[in-house]
């Protein structure tokens, strides 16, 4: 992207009237001003937003402003109704006849609003006094000034990060405390941010369209879904690629209202309108759903439309963590009562300080472990595995403490002994559980090859404990129940494609994919596949990748290098295909960074790595894992359920993309945050400087 050296900047062409950077040239005449003298600087129109046009997209230069006067200083903050009878304060609404005497309003001033002018120039004559700008010598360094129309662009990004709907700018109180600073400051109206929005949005969109124009991959797709307050049920698509430099890429690509009845066929003819959208209908591989049933009817009749025309391959994947989230719920079935009395103490504990600094002196004396507050209390399964955990390791620390402050909780909340014995069961019981969404949600790229392998691991842990003597009753009926979705996860996993996905993970290959989805069946399908689909046809000779090359330093390959490389071309023509070459070798460490090990090795396996950038893209999951299994779930689930109709679609795809680099733009032009905010820096310290000047003067 071409980024621009003013705060705002464009091609010519498209150029919008007003910038930034020229406005500020255009001020190295005028002398520098407080924050509180910025009225002297023109406002921009908020109905052009801050921006003009031009004919032959020159930059037109701002206006020097003009000094103005006031019959009183104080009559800045009041302002006049529109019968002209009275007049009203900006901070409070207090209303005062037109006739009240200056004073009066000076002393409302002083007595409600202390400390309300602070430019520093006192306000203790009512007489008439104009507005002065006090010139610097010419030779002192000029700060350039924040056009006050830049606070507005500022307010849009803090909505955006803050996923907050423009309604909250409409707050009188908010805008007050603008005018507190500076009664010069005009916000726009909350109609007009919510066309900035929609704008920034439809710009936005159109780079990330780009974006995906220049991918020459396989794309795969996942889709998530929620309802609102209002009671709408959207879905967020969102397209990931492996790109040529063996760099894991995603991109939100919308959020969709689906209408009702919110049925499959809702959801099907939402998606294809996005992915016509994007033009990515004939490119993708895989989508991967929330294991809803009206997202599995959608995607089965996208298969059956993709498959009708041809266009390539196309499965449809199961989450594995919301599969996995749905099992150890069921496993926690026995213990809800009992975390509920632990939340309860934990919640507590965050809230008080002295309970909390008490429990850490307990466990250090009880030597039960190191304790970080506040603990996590969510109902994810991260805060329900802590509250298993505080019991089985600061269990006499943990009853310490509430019979100290038994007069404040009461004794509901201790444990009798039967509880313990369960928590500390289901403790040991859900450990490798815990481990396994650890891992899942660390690592940095969780291929379904890697997601599989953790899965078949969690469902030989169900079969031992719903087959040991010694596991009582009630957890076997609890893992009995697992074991049912585990049994129906592996039911829908298991296909060609998932299993092309996972061999190509160098860790799993076929010696550690699960016996459920190993078949010879399978590996014959796979070498069809890609003797069919990535032909040496479409590529250079093996030998071509091997032949003396330049290093990044510009030297030739060393003499060793090149009889290695030669014993390696001789034992791939020894192979059938690379596919079996790739197979024969023992599988890669655990620890493996995968993309990292297809960059290095694509020169070995030129066709095969075509083949695993896209099938390597396919997602094991809808979700990122951590949305499901830690708190930061809890609040993205408040900003989707609270943000309002017309502002979800925008807000929320505006803050991935620009979360993901993509620059906020209105139209044609980017907007320079980072040039905003060292510019709104520089006029503080200018300001402060002012001030403190004025004080030693004083």
């Amino acid at each position: 992207m071409n980024f621009g050296t003013g705060p705002i900047s464009g091609k010519a062409g498209n150029l919008m009237d007003w910038s930034v950077s020229n406005a500020f040239k255009s001020l190295k005449d005028m002398e520098p001003k407080s924050v509180m003298d910025m009225a002297l600087i023109p406002t921009i129109d908020p109905i052009d937003i801050g921006l003009g046009s031009s004919e032959k997209g020159t930059v037109v230069p701002t206006a020097k402003p003009r000094k103005k006067t006031m019959t009183s200083v104080y009559l800045k903050f009041f302002e006049t109704a529109p019968d002209g009878k009275s007049r009203r304060c900006k901070f409070c609404g207090q209303s005062y006849s037109i006739a009240t005497a200056t004073g009066n309003l000076g002393r409302h001033l002083s007595n409600r609003h202390p400390g309300y002018d602070k430019s520093g120039d006192g306000v203790t004559n009512p007489a008439p006094q104009p507005i002065t700008v006090v010139k610097k010598p010419q030779s002192q360094a000029k700060t350039p000034q924040v056009d006050l129309d830049h606070l507005n662009w500022l307010l849009i990004k803090w909505l955006i990060l803050a996923s907050l709907p423009p309604s909250t700018l409409e707050e009188k109180w908010l805008a007050n405390s603008f005018k507190f600073l500076n009664p010069s400051i005009q916000l726009w109206p909350g109609e007009k941010f919510q066309a900035v929005l929609r704008e920034v949005f439809r710009s936005m969109r159109e780079d990330v369209r780009a974006t995906l124009e220049q991918v020459s991959s396989k794309v795969s797709i996942t889709l998530d879904f929620w309802t609102s307050y209002e009671q709408l049920l959207y879905m967020s698509v969102t397209c990931q690629w492996i790109d040529e430099n063996w760099s894991f890429q995603r991109v939100l690509l919308d959020i969709c209202h689906i209408p009702c009845p919110c049925g499959g066929a809702e959801i099907y003819h939402t998606l294809v309108k996005v992915l016509k959208m994007y033009n990515i209908e004939n490119r993708v591989l895989s989508c991967t759903h929330d294991n809803s049933p009206n997202a599995v009817h959608a995607c089965h009749t996208l298969k059956e439309d993709m498959d009708s025309q041809k266009v390539g391959p196309f499965c449809y994947v199961p989450c594995a963590a919301r599969t996995l989230n749905s099992i150890i719920n069921d496993g926690l079935r026995t213990t809800k009562s009992v975390i509920s009395k632990i939340r309860e103490f934990v919640l507590e504990m965050n809230a008080s300080l002295e309970m909390s600094e008490d429990f850490i002196q307990f466990t250090t004396a009880f030597q039960e472990g190191s304790w970080k507050f506040p603990l996590d209390a969510s109902a994810r399964w991260s805060g329900n595995y802590q509250m298993l955990d505080i019991v089985r390791k600061a269990g006499k620390s943990m009853e310490t403490v509430i019979r100290k402050y038994e007069e404040m909780l009461g004794s509901r909340m201790l444990l009798n002994s039967a509880e313990k014995n369960v928590v500390n069961i289901m403790h040991a019981y859900l450990e490798p559980f815990y481990k396994t969404t650890n891992n899942i949600c660390t690592n940095k790229v969780p291929t379904i090859g890697l997601v599989l392998f953790f899965m078949d691991h969690i469902s030989e842990m169900i079969a031992a404990c719903r087959d040991s003597r010694h596991s009582p009753d009630w957890l076997k009926s609890a893992a009995e129940d697992m074991a049912t979705k585990a049994r129906n996860y592996n039911e829908q996993v298991c296909n060609i494609f998932t299993y092309m996905t996972a061999i190509l993970d160098p860790r799993i290959k076929v010696e550690l994919i699960p016996e459920s989805l190993n078949s010879d069946n399978y590996l014959e399908e796979a070498r069809t596949h890609f003797m069919r689909n990535y032909s040496t046809s479409h590529f250079p000779s093996m030998t071509s990748g091997y032949g003396a090359q330049e290093l990044e330093d510009g030297g030739s390959v060393s003499f060793a290098e090149e009889i290695a490389r030669k014993k390696r071309r001789a034992s791939m023509s020894s192979a059938t295909d690379e596919l079996t070459q790739y197979l024969s070798e023992p599988p890669a460490p655990i620890p493996t960074d995968v993309l990292e090990w297809w960059r290095v090795n694509s020169t070995r396996y030129p066709r095969l790595s075509v083949m695993a950038r896209d099938f390597l893209a396919i997602q094991a999951t809808s979700v990122a894992p951590e949305e499901l299994f830690c708190s930061k779930g809890d609040e993205i689930d408040k900003q989707r359920f609270s943000m309002p109709h017309q502002s979800t679609q925008a807000l929320l795809c505006i803050r991935s993309w620009s979360e993901g680099g993509i620059k906020v733009k209105y139209k044609s032009t980017e907007i320079d945050y980072e040039r905003l905010m060292e510019l709104a820096a520089a006029a503080s310290l200018d300001n402060n400087a002012t001030g403190l000047d004025k004080k030693q003067k004083s």
